[in-house]
């Protein structure tokens, strides 16, 4: 099955978007870096965008945490590596909330 022909607007549009969503995710990630936003609001968050960011990503913005030390997260909480905010479960968040979530309040 192919892909669709987009016309060039079409196109144009579609790569405005996906743009938008990745200043919009590099502006929220640097903001959880900075201490203006919290764990909790992404958690929490109703954006799209905040929705479909990777559990790795969002963990290794956070002040004090790099590539190895999410990883060792993601692997005690049992997250997959490919986890999304939007497919975490309860008991991942809470976990997440009560081992970061004062650090990174």
């Amino acid at each position: 099955m192919s892909l669709p022909s987009l016309t060039p607007e079409q196109r144009a549009a579609a790569l405005e978007k996906a743009a938008a969503s990745r200043r919009e995710r590099a502006l929220v990630l640097t903001e959880l870096k900075q201490g203006r936003r919290s764990l909790r609001e992404l958690l929490d968050s109703d954006s799209p965008t905040v929705r479909r960011t990777h559990v790795r990503k969002m963990l290794e913005s956070l002040p004090g945490i790099g590539k190895v030390r999410a990883g060792q997260l993601m692997t005690e909480f049992d997250i997959a590596s490919s986890r999304r905010v939007q497919g975490l479960g309860a008991r991942q968040k809470r976990l997440l909330l009560e081992r970061l979530g004062t650090a990174a309040a």
